[in-house]
């Protein structure tokens, strides 16, 4: 059913909220180690957190130690490779879009039966072999590497050495910069496919409207690498966003005006 679709989307930010919060206190703050004693350590340690410690002193390396773009570096990295599944988000959207007249339709015609009204809105779905939860395929795909990128931010000591602009990556941002910075990138890249979102999936405009705002809470709590992550990925997202929806929103305004 849609409700239930619309439901699961509200859950799971809600445990994404709960999760990053976990993690704002889950590691003590003097809590350091070297890279290859993450091999010593639990299957999470060993198997997840200890190649993206390593993806990171590697990346460094190349650029003379400094960590800031070896974050920069798995960033591109990590968007790039979920990038079919943006592209899939993006067509599952495109198609939910084409389908607004038959869903309205069914919603005109199912008026006074709300269940009958969900039941029809599926079998739709179900027909044209669309997902209306697409769109949370690269959130969920990116959850592990920000959990595994905030352990091994947390656990290497050079990392907490290296800064930006003056912030120590170890370090919540003073005067609250990158925090501010992330929400904002963040509203950015939310406004350029809210138009797409919400026409499709009931809630989302909340979701999308709220999102921001809990980024900027969370980032206040977490060392400065953590939101100059998410304002690498938000930067990368506003450009891959102007390309699916506002370059082709352009397009396709431009070819019915031809015709």
């Amino acid at each position: 059913m849609l409700f239930r679709y619309t439901k699961q989307k509200w859950l799971l930010v809600l445990g994404l909220v709960m999760l990053m919060g976990l993690l704002a206190g889950c590691v003590p703050a003097d809590h350091t180690m070297d890279t290859p004693d993450l091999l010593q350590g639990n299957f999470w340690e060993k198997y997840v957190v200890y190649y993206f410690a390593i993806a990171l002193d590697t990346f460094a390396g190349w650029f003379g130690g400094s960590y800031v773009l070896a974050i920069l570096m798995l960033t591109i990295i990590v968007r790039t490779l979920i990038l079919p599944l943006t592209l899939k988000q993006y067509r599952s959207s495109k198609a939910m879009q084409a389908l607004q007249p038959q869903m309205a339709e069914i919603k005109k015609k199912f008026k006074d039966n709300p269940q009958k009204q969900q039941e029809e809105t599926m079998k739709l779905f179900q027909t044209h072999q669309v997902n209306p939860m697409a769109g949370c395929l690269p959130l969920l795909v990116q959850m592990p590497v920000f959990i595994a990128l905030y352990n091994a931010i947390y656990w290497n000591k050079d990392i907490r050495m290296d800064n930006i602009f003056g912030f120590v990556l170890g370090e919540p941002s003073p005067w609250y910069f990158l925090p501010v910075l992330a929400a904002i990138t963040t509203f950015i890249q939310s406004k350029m496919m809210q138009k797409q979102q919400t026409q499709t999936v009931p809630g989302m405009s909340i979701i999308l409207t709220i999102f921001p705002v809990l980024i900027f809470v969370m980032s206040m709590s977490f060392p400065a690498a953590l939101p100059l992550y998410w304002v690498f990925s938000n930067i990368y997202t506003i450009i891959q966003n102007y390309f699916l929806y506002v370059r082709s929103s352009d397009k396709g305004k431009k070819e019915v005006l031809a015709k």
